[in-house]
């Protein structure tokens, strides 16, 4: 049976090589992104491998939740015509905005990190279950550690500061992870969540330089973090795409669910905050107030 796989951002950075690991693993790749051209350049370059089956570009915006909405119908519809499974799911969107931004009246570092993803799978849950055994990888971040774990609204109150808002939207998406894994249990659809570590990517390349993305408790050390991180960020993505192709191939994991997989491309444990359940329901309470499955 052909194996696929689709990868969100999947153009560059990250996405790309795990995109390519993928191709690499045997699947058909279809990667999701923007923009055109860089779609292109990356399906020619995994192309250029000679994987068993091609890849190819599905253009969408995934800061747009009615795009989301749309390339979910398409992908469905394909696997529905072709009478092939959907393997896994790559959810590898992300982004930090270093000021404050709305997107569709929603905080736009919610939007992406988390409402984006968290929606593309809810509304694939039944092409990945009609296709199990199958795999949903999303991506998480270190940048866990820093969030507000307040989740009374998609955006707690107080100043903005685009590192933390980053991370507590990345929690968001984590305790969904765990929460998702634990209410597909037994259904052949397993979930992982995959730490890349770091990695020089286009996202935190000059993002991290301006102090204003931390609070002010945080801004007298931020140059000493700063260069401590951008240390850490200094690797190639090629290796920071090993968490998520080990979560989408690894055979060791086949029937296992709820997992993360760390920056080693190892299991290790969850962050704590992710596990607690009222996070879990509030969470899951956002998900469903402002990301609807259908259109309003």
């Amino acid at each position: 049976m052909k194996k696929t796989a689709v990868v969100t951002a999947g153009t560059a950075g990250i996405g790309l090589e795990t995109a390519l690991g993928l191709a690499a693993a045997g699947f058909a790749v279809t990667v999701v992104g923007r923009n055109a051209d860089r779609g292109a350049r990356a399906v020619d370059r995994i192309n250029a491998t000679s994987p068993a089956h091609p890849a190819r570009f599905l253009p969408a915006d995934l800061a747009s939740l009615d795009e989301v909405r749309a390339l979910a119908h398409r992908i469905a519809g394909d696997h529905a015509a072709s009478g092939e499974p959907l393997t896994v799911l790559v959810n590898n969107v992300g982004a930090m905005f270093a000021d404050r931004r709305d997107l569709g009246g929603v905080e736009a570092s919610f939007v992406v990190n988390h409402l984006s993803p968290y929606l593309l799978t809810e509304l694939l849950l039944p092409t990945l279950t009609a296709g199990a055994p199958s795999r949903i990888v999303n991506v998480t971040s270190g940048a866990v550690g820093v969030a507000k774990r307040v989740f009374d609204g998609v955006e707690p109150p107080g100043g903005y500061y685009g590192f933390h808002w980053y991370g507590r939207a990345k929690l968001a998406n984590l305790a969904y992870t765990l929460d998702l894994a634990a209410r597909l249990d037994g259904t052949g659809v397993s979930v992982f969540a995959a730490d890349p570590g770091g990695a020089a990517t286009d996202m935190t390349n000059g993002t991290l330089t301006d102090p204003k993305i931390v609070s002010p408790a945080l801004r007298l050390l931020w140059p000493l973090v700063r260069r401590r991180f951008e240390r850490s960020t200094s690797g190639p993505a090629s290796v920071a795409a090993r968490p998520s192709i080990v979560a989408a191939t690894d055979g060791a994991l086949t029937g296992r669910t709820g997992i993360v997989i760390g920056a080693q491309a190892r299991p290790v444990a969850p962050f704590r905050a992710a596990t607690d359940p009222r996070v879990a329901e509030a969470v899951r309470r956002l998900g469903e107030q402002h990301a609807p499955l259908a259109a309003a």
